[in-house]
């Protein structure tokens, strides 16, 4: 992991297209909080309560290979600085490693010094490595993880 962005990978046994067909279906490993399409170029918009809100654009989709998200704005209840987040890139990475298939996430400009990062490395680690892989592996993820995350990190629900 660098300073400047936060990194985590897995590997997996299925397809790099079933990976990617995982990966597009954010409602099946991130939150059923989701209006708008996630698996065609465009804009979607998540939100969890009154903690997190975000809209997000999709900039990059290659079948098999990358998946790209820009964040066009962001709002989190529990931080000072309302920039964090913004214009940052979430980057999804496949690629075929001998007879498995790797997963490379990593939120471009996430960076430790965020007052954010704790949780929201928390947050992607525990939606990457458990949920996308859950969905990836046994074909059902475990979505809206938010409350156990916000909870384990003190953040006051509104």
């Amino acid at each position: 992991m660098s300073d400047q962005n936060y990194t985590t990978s897995f590997s997996v046994d299925q397809t790099p297209e079933k990976v990617f067909a995982a990966i597009n279906n954010v409602c099946g490993w991130w939150s059923d909080e989701i209006e708008g399409r996630t698996d065609e170029p465009g804009e979607f918009k998540y939100h969890y309560q009154d903690i997190h809100r975000c809209t997000i654009k999709i900039t990059e989709l290659i079948p098999g290979k990358k998946v790209v998200w820009h964040v066009v704005d962001n709002y989190f209840n529990f931080v000072k600085d309302k920039s964090e987040w913004k214009d940052t890139n979430i980057v999804f990475e496949i690629a075929k490693k001998d007879d498995k298939t790797e997963v490379r996430f990593t939120h471009v400009g996430l960076v430790r010094a965020y007052e954010c990062y704790g949780v929201c490395s928390d947050a992607w680690g525990t939606y990457i490595n458990g949920s996308l892989r859950n969905l990836i592996i046994k074909g059902k993820g475990q979505p809206n993880q938010n409350e156990q995350i916000t909870n384990k990190h003190g953040i006051e629900h509104a």
